[in-house]
């Protein structure tokens, strides 16, 4: 009876104060749901993780080798995905990232070309932008695949040494020149022969991820994959 008081409580303060979808800004959420519905059903879900050969894997073809590799979402300019993401960088929406992750990682547990990662690393920050930011939002996403996915994940294995400049407006290689020696792998020996899935918020021109997974496959044995919430068009 005490919590059906409290759900009525809540329901009463969601009328009068609704929690806004943070995709589309305007309707309001039902309870425990992260978008609203017409959201959900209009996000541009790309599937990729159904297919060996996607956009996502070109974009690192002769750069990288990767054992799988895909987005969840379309990244379109000023629509939707773009919303969510801003919300997680710079909106201190944590809950945007871990709970995409969980949608993500239910999506790859089923997928065959994901079902031998070990591992999952995010992308680090440095730690004077993680200061300013207050948390990765790689690892937020991370910890969402994690439990999507019933894999362990770890930020102990990878770490940023360089504090590098936005990579807004830069070209490709500008941008892989800007972090090409950001990386430091940590505890390699946990690494070896491990099937490692290497994890951003969106891939654009891909120089990030190939900076840090040029580093991880100095690791003897280590396969790579990796996994982004969106993918950008190029």
């Amino acid at each position: 009876m005490f919590s059906t008081a409290l759900e009525w409580i809540d329901d009463l303060i969601g009328l009068l104060y609704p929690r806004l979808c943070p995709a589309c800004e305007e309707n309001a959420l039902p309870r425990e749901s992260l978008i609203c519905l017409q959201c959900h059903c209009e996000l541009p879900y790309t599937d990729q993780h159904l297919e060996i050969d996607n956009a996502f894997t070109e974009r690192f073809w002769g750069r990288v080798p990767l054992r799988s590799g895909a987005a969840m979402l379309h990244f379109v300019k000023s629509g939707r995905v773009q919303t969510l993401i801003h919300q997680l960088k710079y909106g201190g929406n944590q809950e945007v990232g871990i709970r995409l992750g969980i949608m993500f990682g239910e999506k790859l547990r089923t997928a065959p070309s994901f079902e031998s990662v070990d591992l999952i690393i995010p992308i680090p920050l440095h730690p004077r932008r993680q200061r300013q930011r207050g948390y990765n939002q790689s690892a937020c996403i991370a910890a969402g695949l994690s439990q999507g996915m019933g894999i362990t994940y770890g930020e102990q294995y990878l770490r940023r040494v360089a504090y590098t400049s936005t990579q807004t407006k830069k070209s490709r290689m500008g941008r892989f020149d800007n972090v090409s020696t950001a990386f430091q792998v940590r505890k390699a020996e946990h690494l070896e022969g491990k099937h490692v899935l290497l994890v951003d918020d969106v891939l654009t021109t891909g120089a990030t991820l190939e900076a840090a997974a040029l580093q991880l496959l100095e690791v003897p044995g280590l396969k790579l994959s990796m996994a982004t919430l969106a993918i950008a068009g190029q």
